[in-house]
């Protein structure tokens, strides 16, 4: 990767999964902050500026669709939403992806919603 990494928020409401996404994304090469749950993650849309969000599959559809409002109040930030097998995308993110996939789908995922080849 170049000089510049992309700086993504990382969302969930599952510990593990958070810190796991956390890992592969530093791994690619990107500058990551996580936010475990709904509280953690307004206060870094809030008060922080990042190329990304992702809002993982362990939060309710309900505080999912109100942190992707909270984010596109403060900003025009790009949004990946996570979903489980069969759910349809949250409305208002601008890409979508299903994990269980593998890590190779997330980082491709990630890089186009970026705009990176």
């Amino acid at each position: 990767m170049a000089d510049w990494a992309p700086s993504i928020l990382s969302i969930s409401y599952d510990e593990s999964l958070l810190r796991t996404r956390e890992w592969l994304l530093r791994g690619a090469g990107f500058t990551v902050t996580s936010a475990l749950g709904f509280t953690e993650a307004t206060a870094h849309c809030s008060n922080d500026a990042f190329d990304l969000v992702i809002v993982g599959h362990s939060i309710p559809r309900k505080d999912a669709k109100a942190l992707i409002e909270k984010v596109r109040s403060h900003n025009h930030t790009r949004i990946l939403s996570l979903r489980r097998q069969g759910d349809e995308p949250v409305p208002g993110a601008d890409h979508s992806v299903e994990p269980s996939e593998g890590p190779d789908v997330l980082l491709a995922a990630v890089k186009s919603a970026l705009g990176m080849k």
